[in-house]
C-alpha cells in the first residue's frame, strides 16, 4: 500500500508542475530549461545517494540508465515545446493517455497480447482527445499533436523500467536516466542555435527552477521509479495517470483556462478510458479467481 500512496504523492507534485512550466517556457527556451533543471536534479540526486557510489560507474547501471533515458528524454522534450502552445490542463491530461499505450506497447516488446478493453479504452481515448483537441476547425495544435507524441515515449520509458530496472538500484539508474535528458536537452539546444541567458531570470523564477529540479524532478521520479518497482504495472499506469487529474485542477484553480462542458466530458471520457485499460480486467480476473 505504501508504494501505491507514493506513486499518488508522485502525481500530486507533477500535477503542480504543469503551471509552473508553462510560466517558465513563456520566458526560457524549452530545451535549455530541460537541460539545466535536469542537470540541477542530476546533482542533487547523487548527492543525497553517495553512499551508492560504488555503483554510478558500474557498466550495467551506465547502461541501462542510457537506454532507459532515452525516450524519457523525448518525451519531456516534446511535452515541454508542446506546452509552448496548449494550456497546462491540456499538457497534463494528452500526457495521460500514455497509460492505455501501456498494454499495446508490451504486446510488441513482451508478446504479452490485449485484452478487448484495452482495445475499446483505446478508441474510447482517442474520441475524449478529440474532445480535448480539436479546435472549430477540426484541426489539432501544433501544441496538442507535440504533447500526444510525447505520450509514447513515457509508455516506452516505463516498460523499460519495468524491464531493465527490476532488480537494480533505483537511485543510481534514475541519476542516469536525468544525466540523459540534461545532455540530450543541451545538445538539442545548441543544434538548434537557440540562446538565452539565465542571468536575466528573476529570483522567484529560479525558485522555481529550484523546486522543478530537486522536489518534481529528482524526487519524483526516482520515487516513480521505486513504485514501479514494487507495484503491478497496470495497477502503476493507473496511479500515475492520476497526475493529469491534478494538472488540470491546479490549471484551473489558478485560472489558466476555464472548464467548458465540452473539455470536461472529453476529461472524463480519457479518464474512464485509462480506468478500463488497467483496472477492470484486475477485477474480472479477481471475480474469475475467487470462483
Amino acid at each position: 500500500m505504501k508504494y501505491k500512496l507514493l506513486l499518488v504523492m508522485v502525481t500530486v507534485v507533477w500535477g503542480s508542475s504543469f503551471v509552473i512550466m508553462k510560466d517558465l517556457v513563456d520566458d526560457v527556451n524549452p530545451a535549455w530549461l530541460l537541460a539545466v533543471r535536469f542537470a540541477l536534479a542530476a546533482v542533487a540526486l547523487a548527492l543525497l545517494s553517495l553512499k551508492y557510489r560504488k555503483l554510478f560507474f558500474q557498466r550495467e547501471y551506465v547502461k541501462y540508465g542510457i537506454i532507459i533515458g532515452l525516450p524519457l528524454f523525448v518525451g519531456y522534450l516534446l511535452q515541454t515545446i508542446g506546452l509552448t502552445d496548449t494550456t497546462p490542463g491540456k499538457n497534463a491530461f494528452l500526457t495521460a493517455s500514455y497509460c492505455v499505450m501501456i498494454p499495446f506497447l508490451n504486446w510488441a516488446a513482451l508478446r504479452r497480447k490485449p485484452n478487448r478493453f484495452h482495445v475499446v479504452a483505446a478508441f474510447m481515448c482517442l474520441f475524449g482527445i478529440g474532445l480535448i483537441s480539436l479546435n472549430e476547425g477540426f484541426s489539432v495544435s501544433f501544441g496538442d499533436a507535440a504533447t500526444l507524441s510525447c505520450a509514447f515515449f513515457y509508455a516506452l520509458q516505463l516498460i523499460f523500467m519495468v524491464k531493465f530496472g527490476r532488480g537494480r538500484n533505483p537511485a543510481v539508474l534514475t541519476i542516469w536516466q536525468l544525466a540523459v535528458i540534461s545532455v540530450g536537452s543541451a545538445l538539442v539546444a545548441l543544434a538548434t542555435g537557440a540562446s538565452f541567458d539565465f542571468s536575466m531570470l528573476g529570483g522567484e523564477a529560479w525558485l522555481a527552477l529550484a523546486y522543478l529540479a530537486v522536489v518534481v524532478t529528482a524526487l519524483a521520479i526516482l520515487f516513480q521509479n521505486v513504485g514501479i518497482a514494487n507495484v503491478e504495472p497496470a495497477t502503476a499506469g493507473l496511479l500515475l495517470s492520476l497526475e493529469s487529474v491534478f494538472g488540470v485542477a491546479f490549471s484551473i484553480a489558478l485560472g489558466y483556462e476555464a472548464l467548458t462542458p465540452r473539455v470536461l466530458v472529453g476529461f472524463l471520457v480519457v479518464f474512464a478510458a485509462i480506468v478500463m485499460s488497467e483496472y477492470v480486467p484486475q477485477i474480472l480476473n479477481r471475480k474469475r479467481m475467487s470462483r
